[in-house]
């Protein structure tokens, strides 16, 4: 299996990453290579439960439509 080495930690990530492992009780190494796979690993997404959560969406909203302008307001007021 391949190594890695990894320089210039800043001191404060690196103390983040070890009170990470203390409290998930792995290592280091074990922590950092959870942290990694979480990140950049492959999600496998299930088609249909994201449909399904995109119809109830839409069910739930469909009383409620906004226009492009209505938005458009939203979101400059939110900027104000």
């Amino acid at each position: 299996m391949p190594a890695l080495t990894v320089k210039n930690i800043p001191d404060d990530l690196y103390t983040q990453l070890k009170e990470a492992a203390q409290a998930h009780r792995r290592s280091l190494n074990s922590e950092i290579l959870y942290c990694v796979e979480k990140t950049i690993g492959t999600h496998k997404i299930d088609v249909t439960e994201h449909l399904a959560v995109a119809r109830a969406l839409r069910e739930k909203t469909a009383a409620h439509p906004l226009s492009d302008y209505e938005i458009d307001v939203a979101k400059r007021e939110g900027r104000a």
